[in-house]
């Protein structure tokens, strides 16, 4: 910066710098523009930029600037500003290097016309590189930013061919980037095409078809680090929750779920996250128009399997086979596979579900079953196809009669009987299985049942009143009318409404 804006005495600027910075709520243009006439930008860096060994100061004017930039009258300044980003970008001070990624991010966020000016400043300047090296050697909070700042620029047309150059010899390439950092460097590259990929359904094709998502399936199948595979498939957890996700995980993820699952000699909580991801990706109805119908049974299998092994283990990673059953389960397809693999996977549900030994165990297949009934599915979804419905109402009989409550209106007044979650769990059980003739005339064979779930003190928690109210409101339909509640479909939409309705009332 030339010496006419070089500050002898920065005290009067700290002091102003930190009352701007901290003022309580948002600060508008005619604000910004007030503080820089009395400081003007030039100022403001010449003073970053030599007086750094000033107590307070930096970290003073970095939270002073980025309010300035965060405004769209700070923002329009920043092109005539861009080598000072430049040079913040490959400045030794974190806290420095996280101010000039939040303004490329700024920059970016407010620049009105997407045109290829904003990309050739980009460009000049060496922006998107020097992006990376704050990705790769940044700190925590700097590589956030840089990432952030990354995910922007995406934003733009014309910088996809510099996120993602066609010559893969590219020092730039995602690929190769990866190829020359430490184990800790990978990890955040592969966070930044997770980012990336979530943008949009064109930009995830392109990340698919460069490979890239290569690079996330070798680090998970890499176990000589568990904690850099575990980051990875947190990695993959977060790809699965992408609504475009599917199409393109399909392809190749079950493969590597399956390996994962059925391998014994890895690591409990590898393998308990594999099964989570699982259980998140064919929960998902529109994945089975990606996935051929051998490849979910084979993974299912393995999960069938695993619990096998689990069966007489109360583990953290026994709980995980059973969410991700129930997730599974959530979407129609899925409930069907459980239902008519042989044998059915949903076995372990049902069991566990009604074993009032089974602790966490038994919530989670509690919850399981609530899925697969279709509690959370929308009305035309709830019934399954003829092979399903009878798999399970056979599951629900066989665990009853071999239980001391010898009923399914006895293995679900047990667990109405027991403490608060596990009764709203039972709520949820009980909200999808009295869409099926067979269990509402188990329901009405119970008084007691029909005692708790219309007693109005019975619940004191919102969402346990809320299915409280919906099934007091099924089960008031007269024992001589259920047939015609079975008819009369709609009465399905209207139980899921009451539940909406009330949940926001109370």
């Amino acid at each position: 910066m030339d010496e006419e804006f070089a500050l002898d005495d920065p005290t009067q600027l700290l002091d102003s710098a930190s009352d701007f910075a901290h003022h309580p709520g948002s600060l508008n243009d005619a604000a910004v523009k007030d503080f820089l006439d009395r400081f003007p930008l030039p100022v403001i860096i010449s003073a970053l930029q030599t007086k750094s060994d000033v107590p307070g100061l930096e970290n003073t004017l970095v939270a002073c600037l980025e309010r300035v930039f965060k405004t769209k009258y700070g923002a329009s300044l920043i092109p005539q500003y861009m080598t000072f980003v430049q040079v913040g970008l490959k400045a030794d001070s974190q806290v420095v290097r996280c101010l000039s990624c939040k303004t490329v991010s700024s920059f970016l966020k407010n620049f009105d016309d997407k045109s290829i000016y904003a990309i050739k400043l980009i460009i000049d300047c060496d922006i998107y590189q020097l992006l990376l090296d704050c990705l790769i050697n940044g700190d925590e909070q700097v590589a956030t930013a840089a990432i952030d700042a990354i995910k922007n620029l995406a934003q733009f047309p014309e910088a996809v061919g510099i996120i993602f150059p066609s010559n893969i010899n590219e020092a730039t390439h995602l690929g190769n980037v990866a190829s020359r950092c430490s184990s800790l460097g990978r990890v955040r590259v592969l966070s930044l095409i997770v980012k990336l990929f979530s943008i949009s359904s064109s930009i995830a094709s392109v990340i698919y078809n460069s490979n890239l998502l290569s690079l996330l399936e070798a680090e998970i199948r890499n176990s000589n680090d568990t904690l850099v595979t575990l980051s990875a498939l947190e990695l993959l957890y977060e790809l699965t929750e992408v609504q475009h996700g599917a199409e393109f995980l399909a392809r190749t993820t079950l493969q590597l779920l399956h390996s994962i699952i059925s391998n014994s000699s890895m690591e409990s909580i590898l393998r308990s996250r594999a099964l989570m991801i699982s259980g998140r990706l064919l929960s998902k109805e529109n994945v089975y128009m990606f996935v051929d119908e051998p490849s979910a049974k084979s993974l299912i299998s393995a999960i069938d399997v695993r619990l096998g092994l689990l069966d007489s283990q109360d583990t953290d990673e026994r709980e995980s086979a059973l969410e991700a059953l129930g997730g599974i389960g959530s979407s129609i397809q899925g409930a069907v596979l459980l239902l008519t693999s042989f044998p059915p996977a949903a076995r372990h549900i049902v069991h566990a579900a009604f074993d009032r030994q089974g602790g966490g165990k038994q919530l989670a297949a509690l919850h399981a079953l609530g899925n697969i009934v279709g509690e959370n599915r929308p009305e035309d979804g709830v019934i399954l196809n003829g092979d399903a419905e009878e798999s399970l109402r056979r599951l629900v009989y066989e665990v009853a009669s071999e239980s001391s409550k010898l009923t399914p209106s006895g293995l679900l007044l047990s667990v109405l009987q027991q403490a608060a979650e596990f009764r709203l769990a039972g709520y949820r059980v009980i909200t999808g299985l009295v869409a099926r003739v067979w269990c509402l005339m188990e329901i009405f064979s119970k008084p007691e049942i029909i005692n708790i779930v219309t007693d109005p003190t019975a619940e004191t928690t919102k969402i346990g009143i809320a299915f409280n109210i919906v099934i007091h409101h099924l089960l008031s339909i007269p024992n001589q009318n259920v047939s015609i509640f079975w008819n009369n479909r709609s009465s399905l939409i209207h139980m899921k409404t009451s539940l909406a309705i009330s949940c926001l009332i109370f």
